[in-house]
């Protein structure tokens, strides 16, 4: 890693999506250009249930949904690090749970010291024709470093 550049530490947020794709792709040609360290992060959340004590209905099995959830959010992040792999770049990979996807990248860029995050336009969601998503409008309204965003 070169010393001096204003970005030694990238990291990349990666939901799977395409766009979360192409800020792989970008975050590693920043990697490459000023030999930065790279960290793709997957942020999830623990699966809700509503439960209604009245209802009488058996307590479901929160470990097992837990487990199923944490496996399919590591499963995105190893796409993530093989994205960034092609690319020619040694990304470390992070996966994050957390209530908020936003909060989770925030904390993490911060506890990190991270130099520079890089997101897609848009996510997973079915909001499609928002013009920035929710993610990465809350990141750069959060951020305590720059934020680029990949379209």
């Amino acid at each position: 890693m070169q010393t001096g550049t204003r970005f030694g530490r990238i990291l990349v947020a990666f939901d799977g999506s395409v766009d979360s794709q192409k800020a792989v792709g970008l975050a590693c040609s920043l990697a490459l250009k000023f030999g930065s360290g790279l960290t793709v992060v997957h942020v999830f959340s623990s699966p809700s249930i509503g439960y209604g004590a009245s209802s009488g209905m058996p307590i479901p099995d929160y470990k097992m949904l837990e487990d199923a959830k944490k496996a399919a959010a590591k499963e995105v992040l190893s796409k993530g690090l093989q994205l960034a792999a092609q690319e020619g770049v040694e990304a470390k990979g992070e996966l994050i749970e957390a209530p908020s996807v936003v909060e989770g990248l925030v904390e993490f860029a911060a506890n990190n010291k991270a130099d520079l995050i890089v997101t897609g336009t848009r996510g997973m969601t079915g909001f499609k024709k928002l013009i920035l998503g929710s993610v990465s409008s809350g990141l750069v309204n959060h951020a305590h470093c720059p934020v680029l965003i990949a379209r």
